[in-house]
C-alpha cells in the first residue's frame, strides 16, 4: 500500500467523517483529520474567509507531512472554497496519491442528519458564517470522485472510495 490523501470535502453533516470512521475498518492505519477535531487543538476559531484559509492550509501541511512518512489519511473537513481545495492539493503536491473527494447531499438531508443542532442555529442568526446557509460552499466541478451520500449506503459509499484508491494502486 501507497501513503495517500483523501481530501473530503461538503457541506456540514453530509457524512464525511462517517466514511472515512467507515474505511478505517478495512484501511490500517488510514488517519483521519477531522476539521473540527483539529480546529479545537491549532487553529483559531475564526470561521471568517481568512480564518477559514488557514486552518484549511495548516491541515494540508499536516496531511503533507503524513503523506511524507508513509501514512495514508483521509481529511475530512468542509474546506468551502474552490481555493481551499486548490492550495491543499498544491501544498500536498503527490500527483496520484492525492484525491479531491466531493461528499455531496443536499442541504436539506445535511440538516435532516444535524444531531448538534448547528443549522438551526445558523438559521436563527445564533451561528454567523455557517457554511451552506450564510457563507457559500463552492461544490468542486471535477472532483476525483463523487460519493452522493443523499442516495447511497455508507458501505456503497466507502467501497466506492476503496475501488477509487485500488484503480490508482494505492490500496
Amino acid at each position: 500500500m501507497k501513503p495517500f490523501v483523501l481530501w473530503m470535502t461538503g457541506l456540514p453533516c453530509s457524512g464525511k467523517t462517517t466514511i472515512v470512521r467507515e474505511l478505517q475498518k478495512d484501511i490500517p492505519n488510514l488517519a483521519m483529520l477531522d476539521g473540527d477535531e483539529l480546529r479545537e487543538w491549532f487553529s483559531p476559531k475564526d470561521f471568517s474567509k481568512a480564518g477559514r484559509d488557514e486552518h484549511n492550509k495548516r491541515v494540508a501541511h499536516l496531511a503533507k507531512l503524513l503523506l511524507k512518512h508513509g501514512v495514508p489519511s483521509a481529511v475530512s473537513l468542509v474546506s468551502p472554497y474552490k481555493e481551499n481545495r486548490d492550495n491543499a492539493r498544491e501544498i500536498i503536491n503527490s500527483g496520484d496519491q492525492f484525491a479531491e473527494c466531493y461528499v455531496k447531499c443536499s442541504i436539506e438531508k445535511c440538516e435532516q442528519r444535524d444531531v448538534k443542532g448547528m443549522y438551526a442555529k445558523a438559521r436563527r442568526g445564533e451561528i454567523k458564517g455557517f457554511t451552506g446557509i450564510d457563507d457559500p460552499y463552492e461544490a468542486p466541478q471535477n472532483p476525483n470522485l463523487l460519493i452522493d451520500t443523499e442516495h447511497e449506503l455508507l458501505t456503497d459509499s466507502a467501497k466506492k472510495v476503496k475501488e477509487f484508491l485500488k484503480k490508482r494502486n494505492l490500496i
